[in-house]
């Protein structure tokens, strides 16, 4: 084991999961099987420790202007008790992270980054708020995360007295109380099935994980690692920062362009983006499903008569669809849906077709 930290929840699960070192935490990848858990989200509900994300607060008279001008996505559409999915970029329209902004007033927000990247963001957004009458605030430590995922999420949480109905999909409520302890519960999630992301004071954490596996088991309920939430956010084409999006990558060409306004004054950026847009893209992240039999793995090459035009940014074996499907990003002239690719599988060649995105369709509550 290399990870040196560990979330709140570790000592719930450490003898009955699977562990392995994500972004420098102990994580737990697996409980009964990815499979199994996959299917347990797909058709009931699983619950995820994903603690190890990051939550930073800014607050300030200048707040949304502040986060208006590094984000893509125009911030001051977003409503009180709303969630908006956005983008930071450097300069040159890398994508520095994927991050979801919860406003609970025009001076006080939350982002929550990439475990990954939450230091580096932090770093990069206090650069940027110098000029800015703002407070940016690493609150991480204090704050757990659960994610409670499936068809049958909301029924365990009216189960048990806490009413969601008027949390509709990318909206929050922070007064909410579980297992009686003040959590903020938000209608969002990373698998492709409705559900909620439940954040609770680090202390209160490990009473909440039980407390909901034990009230949520006549539905279903199962604890789910890392391994199933990356097989069901695939399915659902949705996009995961190192694989799909980097700094080498831009939001236009893996196909984020919804979450990038552009008619905004300015944003960090912006100028690049228009660049790349009135120049025409050059690549495109397209879905691909495997004609021969093998999985076409992250980094393995697509060529198009023997001509190499990308490489797979993920890919897997769909356990929904039992279809082996694959994310790549190709030169945009052999993009075109149905078009017959190659991918370089262990020095061989597998035919595979482009497909549309996403694999599996969203059953989100909206």
């Amino acid at each position: 084991m290399t990870g040196q930290k560990r979330t709140p929840l570790f000592d719930c699960y450490k003898d009955m999961a699977r562990i392995v070192d994500f972004a420098g935490w102990d994580m737990p990848v697996q409980f009964e099987g990815i499979i199994q858990e996959h299917h347990s989200v797909r058709n009931k509900a699983g619950l995820f420790d994903v603690s190890h994300m990051g939550e930073l607060e800014i607050t300030g008279s200048e707040a949304e202007l502040f986060l208006n001008t590094i984000l893509t996505n125009d911030i001051k559409k977003l409503s009180d008790n709303k969630v908006q999915y956005t983008l930071l970029l450097n300069e040159n329209a890398g994508i520095i992270d994927d991050i979801l902004v919860y406003k609970y007033s025009k001076d006080k927000y939350w982002i929550i980054a990439n475990a990954s990247n939450k230091d580096k963001d932090l770093s990069w957004i206090k650069r940027q708020a110098k000029d800015f009458a703002v407070s940016v605030k690493d609150i991480s430590s204090s704050i757990a995360l659960l994610a409670l995922q499936g068809p049958t999420a909301s029924e365990i949480l009216a189960s048990i007295g806490c009413d969601t109905t008027t949390i509709k999909f990318f909206s929050f409520d922070s007064s909410l109380y579980i297992n009686n302890k003040q959590c903020m519960v938000s209608r969002t999630g990373y698998t492709g099935e409705d559900g909620f992301e439940i954040y609770v004071n680090a202390g209160d954490a490990a009473g909440l994980w039980d407390f909901l596996l034990d009230k949520g088991k006549e539905y279903g309920l199962v604890p789910a690692g890392l391994g199933c939430r990356d097989t069901l956010r695939f399915e659902a084409s949705l996009p995961l920062y190192g694989q799909e999006l980097s700094e080498d990558t831009n939001p236009l060409e893996v196909g984020l362009t919804s979450f990038v306004a552009l008619n905004k004054d300015n944003f960090i950026g912006k100028e690049a983006l228009v660049k790349i847009k009135d120049k025409g893209l050059k690549r495109k992240l397209v879905g691909l499903e495997m004609i021969d039999r093998g999985i076409a793995r992250t980094g393995y090459e697509v060529y198009y008569e023997g001509e190499k035009i990308g490489f797979v940014t993920s890919g897997n074996h769909s356990p929904s669809l039992s279809k082996s499907l694959a994310m790549a990003l190709i030169d945009i002239k052999h993009s075109n849906l149905d078009s017959n690719v190659e991918v370089l599988i262990r020095k061989k060649m597998h035919k595979a077709k482009i497909v549309e995105m996403p694999f599996y369709k969203k059953k989100y509550k909206r």
